[in-house]
């Protein structure tokens, strides 16, 4: 059985945000099949790397890219096979039940028209927008909202989930080689698709913590950039990958 955890923290005005909700081990969630086929849309590092670690457990990846039939989307399908296949971004959202955006989030501002219905289907949202640069640094856009709130109010029939976004490709593709446990923050409306990607996370090797509801995806994607400039600040020369370690309450 899954073990929840959450507390409550205010916040300037006193609102009051769930900044912790409960953490779920992925073999231990229900609600999702080990065997339902993914699309995994962009093959660049991270739907490269996702792809080929979910295409190992068994699952059917699709991957969505504008050119399915080049030799490099050709090899990364046959590093994927048995069940690996690619189409063009459409074909591929409308074999799967659930759908990852592997890419940069201002091209998919463009692309979502072109993808069908997507009613009913889990998203998956690693994205990040570009960030505006303060001395250097980058920091999220000064916006109020967040990239996987915007997703949401694009497909509101779709259930859309915040992860993956925070961790290292390359950890991604092996988390031993980070050298402990990782943490994937989850954050999205609906809890059965936490669960359903609870579950893909667990069985990736890694930490799903369920951080909230969709807004808590702000936080999230903070995240993303406190690493980022972390490693400018050192020369590249450090990395860190998140681990929310739960303490007794």
């Amino acid at each position: 059985m899954a073990h929840r955890r959450s507390f409550l923290t205010a916040l300037g005005t006193g609102l009051a945000l769930s900044a912790l909700g409960e953490r779920v081990r992925g073999a231990a969630a229900a609600g999702a099949n080990p065997r339902e086929a993914v699309a995994v849309l962009g093959t660049g590092r991270l739907g490269g790397a996702l792809g080929k670690r979910l295409a190992a457990l068994g699952h059917a990846v699709v991957y969505g890219s504008r050119t399915p039939d080049s030799e490099r989307v050709k090899a990364l399908v046959r590093q994927s096979a048995p069940r690996a296949s690619a189409a063009v971004p459409a074909e591929a959202a409308a074999r799967a039940g659930i759908v990852v955006f592997a890419l940069p989030w201002e091209p998919v501002v463009d692309l979502l028209p072109k993808l069908g219905d997507l009613t009913g289907k889990l998203i998956i949202d690693p994205m990040n927008a570009k960030p505006r640069i303060v001395e250097k640094y980058p920091f999220p856009p000064d916006t109020a909202t967040s990239v996987a709130e915007q997703l949401q109010s694009s497909v509101p029939g779709a259930h859309v989930v915040k992860a993956f976004n925070t961790i290292l490709y390359s950890d991604l593709a092996d988390p031993a080689r980070a050298g402990g446990p990782i943490s994937i923050p989850l954050a999205g409306a609906d809890r059965g698709a936490k669960r359903r990607v609870a579950q893909l996370t667990g069985a990736l090797g890694l930490d799903p913590v369920d951080v909230g509801p969709l807004v808590a995806a702000r936080y999230l994607e903070y995240l993303l950039w406190l690493e980022v400039g972390y490693v400018q600040y050192n020369g590249g020369k450090k990395l860190f990958e998140i681990y929310m370690r739960p303490v007794p309450v």
